[in-house]
């Protein structure tokens, strides 16, 4: 597992820079099957066999974010979860992104 998921995110104030692709590129590396997308986003969808466990994971998810406080977008449908991740207030990514993926994965994972 990623050491990522041993780090807090940081509050972001707005002010953070983005990172640069050549960072982006690195983190991602350090992910298990998510998704850059425009150098702005982290996108990932988990698949299940029934809506009570999509339902289930994104409710864990929803305990990890605001423990982080920073929050994704999630999307539940029947057998899957779509996960949306990037620092709102600067839109754009930030480590903090990539910190809450890696204890995504970790939390799915356990599941």
């Amino acid at each position: 597992m990623s050491h990522l998921a041993e780090k807090k995110c940081a509050p972001c104030s707005g002010e953070v820079p983005a990172l640069e692709a050549d960072q982006v590129a690195r983190l991602a590396g350090q992910l298990s099957d998510w998704q850059v997308k425009d150098n702005k986003r982290l996108q990932k969808t988990f698949r299940f066999d029934n809506f009570s466990k999509a339902m289930s994971l994104a409710q864990k998810i929803a305990v990890i974010a605001d423990e982080e406080n920073h929050h994704p977008d999630l999307h539940v449908r029947w057998g899957e979860l779509h996960v949306d991740l990037w620092t709102h207030k600067i839109d754009a990514l930030t480590e903090n992104d990539f910190i809450l993926a890696a204890k995504i994965d970790q939390c799915a994972v356990a599941s």
